[in-house]
């Protein structure tokens, strides 16, 4: 019988519907609170080693990374890997990677100081979007529409720690309107697969579309570009179980980001696609690889 484990920080609806279906399929699933772990690096740890496969699954980024590295030092495999989990949990590293493998991203300019960083806003045009390069949900993502509220972004961001001073700034990419309130697109990709896809559109006078601040999730049918933006942006990070965030652009689908440890309730509730089953049957997959 395979053993699958599943390492996380919070046991939430998401981690608990994949146990669920893996006990469906008679998989036994030996679940890892990532709180209460405590590894010594300078010895040999059997402890994870009886696991043919481990799903990481931590809110947080730095936590689930360095757990990741640890766990496959000592020769387990886990889904989704290090360098996966670092690209995508990185944007400038994020970028990078998807413009190396030619997948159209939105212009992005990076800025290192308060003067470099104006001087980008400016260049790229307001209005110019402003992001941390390691974060989730949305948070800290501000757009800027003039010089002075620009330097007071920056004021504020150069009083927070030091990963916030170094600006990823991007173009607003010009999307459709869909009943008067902006959307993008997030797809779902499993392996080779692309399994499920959702728009996500923001609350009226919002303009962070994530479902997790108030965006509203809609059915999103996978046409064939879709399937191809989405499945090269994800081999482009290294493959696995992983969301594919898209925009609508004036020349086609852009990726904006591409995310290691995916939320995927809503999808489930709004387009009947049992994601979390296709999970499992993929862990099951490469636990006999």
């Amino acid at each position: 019988m395979k053993r699958i484990g599943i390492i996380y920080d919070r046991l939430r609806w998401y981690e608990k519907s994949i146990i669920q279906a893996a006990a469906k399929k008679g998989i036994d699933v030996i679940k890892i609170d990532a709180k209460d772990v405590s590894i010594d690096i300078t010895r040999s740890n059997n402890d994870f080693g009886d696991n043919d496969v481990i799903l990481q699954r931590c809110i947080s980024y730095y936590r689930g990374l360095y757990l990741t590295a640890i766990l496959e030092n000592e020769g387990a495999q886990v889904i989704n890997p290090f360098q996966v989990s670092q690209t995508c949990g990185n944007k400038l590293l994020t970028t990078l990677t998807l413009k190396k493998a030619n997948v159209p991203t939105p212009r992005t300019i990076m800025a290192f100081t308060p003067e470099s960083a104006l001087k980008a806003m400016k260049e790229i045009g307001y209005p110019a979007i402003v992001k941390p390069i390691v974060g989730s949900w949305g948070h800290f993502i501000a757009p800027v529409n003039e010089d002075n509220i620009a330097k007071a972004i920056i004021e504020h961001r150069e009083s927070m720690g030091p990963i916030y001073k170094i600006y990823y700034i991007q173009e607003e990419v010009k999307r459709p309107p869909t009943e008067l309130r902006k959307r993008d697109i997030r797809s779902f990709v499993v392996g080779d697969d692309v399994v499920a896809a959702i728009y996500r559109v923001a609350k009226e006078g919002e303009f962070i579309t994530n479902t997790s601040r108030g965006g509203k999730a809609l059915p999103c049918d996978i046409d064939s570009e879709i399937e191809e933006i989405s499945i090269k942006a994800a081999e482009a990070v290294g493959g696995g179980v992983l969301g594919v965030d898209l925009m609508e652009g004036p020349d086609g689908y852009v990726c904006h980001e591409v995310n290691h440890v995916m939320e995927f309730r809503n999808t489930v509730e709004v387009t009947g696609i049992p994601v979390h089953e296709i999970i499992v049957d993929y862990l099951i997959e490469q636990a006999k690889k």
